[in-house]
């Protein structure tokens, strides 16, 4: 059976398994045996993830979900809301990616206003040694190690609002790419978790998709939504080339549409709006986008933040002329080098403007340098830039010094 027909029909069984096992049933406030509610509505909760970068497998095993009223609430704090899974779930997150959603269940809750989440893992143990673990490309299965202060559970800032007699449709998106430290034991990695939630309206809309050509090797090549620079969703192509991003945003107009791919120049459509109620075509399978091929250069460099784990995410950010500025790769940094590098384009991006029911018409931007990027990275909520040229050859290595 197929991996994605395969991994339907697991997530299938699984909401089956999840939707039966929440707390809602009774009429009691977490299915916890509480008082019965009388003025409540339903949280549900769905899990999707972006495309990770040189993992074949990242498998994380889910417990349950909490949620509170308070951003500040410990895990042993009274007034925690749980959807209980029956058993512990297992969930490849790359499975989970070109419009897949894995739903988890719902809970009923006590109308109000909700400020955090935290995502329950069962931890590594002698029973389980990989209840969580990473598969790299080529490389065996290994354990994914959990953080000390992650095990109580994987934090959230939400602001959800629980309105009486209504479901308030929630996923969870979780960024395997820039959740995973690879650190300098071989075989040695780490959760650092990097995630969002996303308002689910709709079940036609809040889509984007297309085609890109069946030449681009789907396991580095990346579509992405952006907003000002910061990508919202993103996804990689499926064997014939189809990509479906969802769920986008609702209520937040239009986007950057931008296609990395190795060894060709990166691809930008300007203006692709979001659409509550349908999905946004940008092309068919007859013209799909194929950005030309390009002489690549290397991006190297080092960063050091005084911490073990180092723990800092790096961006390789492209400036086009009289913008936007779009990010066309990224991952965290070694944990324990702090080594990055990326392979990107030195010959000149290309654009396009959307524009419905007509394939995407691209140009080249020919500022120089072509080859220019900037390296941004990020540790500790502080982000630091700095500039390469990369038309000519490799170039020198940038150090990024945190704090």
């Amino acid at each position: 059976m197929p991996l994605v027909a395969r991994f339907l029909k697991i997530a299938a069984l699984a909401a089956a398994t999840l939707l039966g096992a929440c707390g809602g049933g009774g009429g009691s406030a977490g299915g916890t045996g509480g008082p019965p509610l009388t003025d409540a509505g339903f949280l549900r909760l769905a899990l999707t993830d972006a495309p990770a970068c040189g993992y074949s497998q990242i498998d994380v095993t889910v417990l349950k979900v909490r949620v509170h009223p308070s951003s500040t609430a410990a895990d042993g704090d009274a007034g925690w809301s749980e959807v209980v899974l029956s058993s512990p779930q297992r969930i490849d997150l790359l499975a989970l990616t070109n419009g897949v959603v894995l739903e988890l269940g719902q809970v009923m809750l006590p109308v109000g206003n909700y400020r955090q989440m935290s995502l329950v893992l069962v931890n590594n143990d002698a029973t389980t040694p990989l209840a969580n673990a990473v598969t790299p490309v080529g490389l065996a299965e290994a354990p994914l190690a959990i953080p000390a202060s992650l095990q109580g559970g994987l934090k959230i800032p939400i602001d959800i609002d629980v309105v009486k007699n209504q479901i308030t449709d929630e996923v969870i998106d979780f960024d395997a790419c820039n959740s995973v430290l690879r650190l300098g034991a071989p075989g040695s990695y780490q959760l650092s978790p990097k995630y969002s939630i996303i308002r689910r309206v709709s079940t036609t809309g809040q889509r984007v998709t297309g085609y890109v050509a069946t030449s681009l090797d789907p396991s580095t090549t990346r579509i992405s939504l952006q907003s000002g620079g910061t990508i919202v969703r993103s996804t990689a192509p499926d064997p014939t080339g189809r990509f479906v991003l969802y769920p986008v945003p609702a209520g937040t107009g239009t986007y950057d549409l931008v296609v990395s791919a190795l060894g060709r120049v990166p691809a930008l459509i300007t203006g692709v709006p979001e659409i509550d109620t349908a999905s946004t075509d940008i092309n068919t399978n007859a013209v799909p986008i194929d950005p030309p091929p390009s002489v690549t250069r290397t991006v190297t460099g080092t960063v050091s933040t005084g911490t073990t784990p180092i723990d800092a995410r790096v961006a390789i950010v492209k400036p086009y002329a009289g913008g936007p500025n779009v990010v066309v790769a990224g991952a965290p940094a070694n944990g324990t080098t702090g080594a990055l590098a990326y392979t990107v384009s030195s010959q000149a991006p290309v654009r396009a403007a959307f524009s419905a029911g007509t394939p995407p018409a691209f140009s080249a931007d020919n500022s120089a340098p072509t080859g220019r990027y900037t390296v941004a990275v990020t540790a500790g909520g502080t982000t630091k830039t700095a500039d390469v040229d990369a038309t000519g050859g490799d170039p020198a290595p940038v150090t990024f010094t945190f704090p």
